[in-house]
C-alpha cells in the first residue's frame, strides 16, 4: 500500500507544478501569435491541461488495459473540472460571483458537453454496439465526429459575439517564440511522463483498499490529472482572466469526452464502453446535470452572493459529493 501511495503521490505533485508552468507558457505562446484568451481558454489551453487524462486513457487502455479506469478517469474529471468551477467561486467578490463573468460561449460548450456526455450514457447502456471498424464502435466515432463540430461552432458563434474585456498577465520575461514553444514542449513531456505511471499505481490502489476500479478512476485519478486545470483556472482567476478560467475548464469536458475515443481505438480486447463497468452510468447522470446546473447558472447569473459561493456552484458540489457516495457504495470488482 505505501509504494504505490507514495509513487502515485509523486505523480500527482509532478503534474501539479509541470502543468502550472505549461499553463505559464501556453499564454506565453497564445500572447505572442495573438490568440484571443477566450478561444485560448476554451481550445488550446484545455487541450494541454488534458494531456494528463489522454496518457492515462492511452496508459489504462493498451498497458493495463482496464476500461474502468480509462472511462472513470475521464468521466470523474468531467465532474472534478465542474467542481473546480464551483470552487472558484471562494475567490471572486461577493457582488460579482464567478458565472456573471462567464460569457454566453461557456453555455454553448455545456450544451455540446451535455450531448457528449448522453452518447457515452447510451453507449454504456446498449447491450450491442453497431460496429464500424474493429473493436470500434458508431457511438465512440461519434465522439471525434461531435468533438470537432462543437470546436467550428463555437468558433463561429465567438466571431459573432462582442468580445469580453479581461485583464492582460504582465509577463516579466522577454522570450523568443522559438523559446517558449521549447519550454512549452518540455513541461508538456513532463506531464506525459508522470501521467503514464498513475493507472499503475491507481489499479495497485485499488486491489489494496477493495474500493472498485470505477471509484478509483473516478476520484483519485480523476483528480490527480485535473491538477492542471487547478493550476490553469486559479491563476487565471487571480489575474481577472474568469473567461479564461471557465474556457479552460468546459473546454476540457469536451476534449475529455474525445479522449474515450482515441482509447477506444487503442483498446483491443473489445468494446471499450462495453467492457467498462455499468456503475459509471451514475458517474455519467450526475455531471449531466453538474453540466445542465452550469448553463442555467452562466444563462441565468445571481447578482451577488449570499454566502461563500452561489447557489450554483452549491448544487454543484452537492451533486459532486452525492456522485462519489454513490460510487463508493458500488462493490469492488
Amino acid at each position: 500500500m505505501f509504494i504505490p501511495l507514495t509513487g502515485f503521490s509523486i505523480a500527482a505533485v509532478i503534474i501539479f507544478f509541470a502543468g502550472k508552468r505549461l499553463s505559464y507558457y501556453g499564454d506565453l505562446l497564445a500572447e505572442q501569435t495573438g490568440m484571443g484568451k477566450a478561444w485560448t481558454g476554451l481550445l488550446l489551453m484545455s487541450a494541454v491541461t488534458s494531456l494528463p487524462e489522454l496518457m492515462v486513457g492511452v496508459s489504462s487502455s493498451v498497458i493495463v488495459q482496464s476500461p474502468d479506469l480509462a472511462v472513470g478517469d475521464i468521466l470523474g474529471s468531467c465532474a472534478f473540472n465542474l467542481c473546480i468551477l464551483a470552487l472558484m467561486d471562494f475567490f471572486t467578490p461577493k457582488n460579482n460571483p464567478l458565472f456573471n463573468a462567464a460569457s454566453k460561449t461557456q453555455v454553448l460548450a455545456g450544451l455540446f458537453a451535455i450531448i457528449l456526455l448522453s452518447l457515452v450514457g447510451l453507449g454504456l447502456f446498449l447491450e450491442d454496439e453497431m460496429v464500424l471498424i474493429p473493436y470500434v464502435g458508431l457511438t465512440t466515432v461519434s465522439f471525434g465526429v461531435i468533438y470537432f463540430v462543437s470546436l467550428k461552432t463555437i468558433y463561429e458563434y465567438q466571431r459573432q459575439q462582442v468580445s469580453i474585456p479581461q485583464l492582460e498577465h504582465a509577463h516579466p520575461e522577454q522570450l523568443t517564440i522559438k523559446t517558449i514553444v521549447f519550454r512549452y514542449s518540455l513541461f508538456a513531456l513532463i506531464i506525459v511522463l508522470a501521467a503514464l505511471s498513475l493507472p499503475y499505481f491507481a489499479e495497485q490502489l485499488a486491489h489494496a483498499s477493495g474500493l472498485s476500479q470505477s471509484f478509483m478512476g473516478t476520484l483519485f485519478l480523476a483528480i490527480s490529472t485535473s491538477l492542471p486545470e487547478i493550476a490553469v483556472s486559479l491563476a487565471a482567476v487571480r489575474m481577472g482572466s474568469i473567461d479564461l478560467a471557465i474556457g479552460n475548464l468546459m473546454g476540457s469536458n469536451l476534449f475529455n469526452v474525445f479522449i474515450l475515443f482515441i482509447d477506444d481505438l487503442l483498446y483491443t480486447k473489445g468494446h471499450l464502453l462495453k467492457d467498462a463497468s455499468d456503475s459509471n452510468l451514475i458517474s455519467v447522470f450526475f455531471v449531466v446535470l453538474m453540466s445542465a446546473v452550469a448553463c442555467v447558472g452562466f444563462v441565468f447569473p445571481s447578482q451577488q452572493k449570499r454566502s461563500l459561493v452561489s447557489i450554483t456552484s452549491f448544487l454543484i458540489l452537492l451533486l459532486w459529493l452525492i456522485n462519489m457516495g454513490l460510487l463508493l457504495a458500488v462493490p469492488s470488482t
